[in-house]
């Protein structure tokens, strides 16, 4: 679901800035949002697709050194990775929720909306991204086999057949 927001995001980005060089350098119309909302759009297309990457276990990891671990370890390993990004990501909602709700008290420049709605991408992304951990992690722990490596994939790819 939230690969799919992402792409819709992505769709509604791409038409605004296409939007925004007609207006600019063909059709010479006094729109001024195009800016504004192309960047509100890609920081939060950016943050959710955290979890999205986070499913495919595409993060970060050593590869050099995870891959020649025994299995065991690379099972306690990748559990520790996830229960140390699910702290962050923990820290970031509650941290996030408080930018938000300050954000509230400012306007942007050119909705001169609260700038709260496009901060609220922040707490909303870090809690998919504790989702995602933490299914990742009941994965980690309760797989037939110890992940491969931290970029091994979760998400089914049709790909197995």
């Amino acid at each position: 679901m939230v690969e799919r927001v992402c792409v819709a995001l992505l769709v509604v980005l791409v038409l605004d800035v296409w939007l925004g060089v007609m207006v600019r350098y063909v059709i010479p119309l006094p729109l001024t949002f195009t800016e504004e909302l192309a960047r509100y759009l890609m920081i939060w297309m950016a943050l959710l697709a955290v979890s999205s990457g986070i499913a495919h276990r595409e993060h970060i990891g050593v590869e050099f050194v995870f891959g020649r671990l025994p299995a065991p370890v690379r099972r306690w390993l990748a559990l520790s990775f996830d229960v140390l990004a699910f702290a962050f990501f923990a820290a970031l909602f509650f941290y996030g929720i408080g930018f938000a709700v300050k954000g509230f008290s400012r306007l942007t420049m050119i909705y001169a909306m609260p700038k709260g709605y496009p901060f609220m991408g922040v707490p909303l992304a870090a809690l998919m991204a504790c989702l995602q951990l933490s299914l990742t992690a009941v994965h980690d722990l309760f797989a037939e086999r110890a992940p491969e490596s931290t970029g091994a994939t979760l998400v089914p790819t049709g790909d197995d057949d």
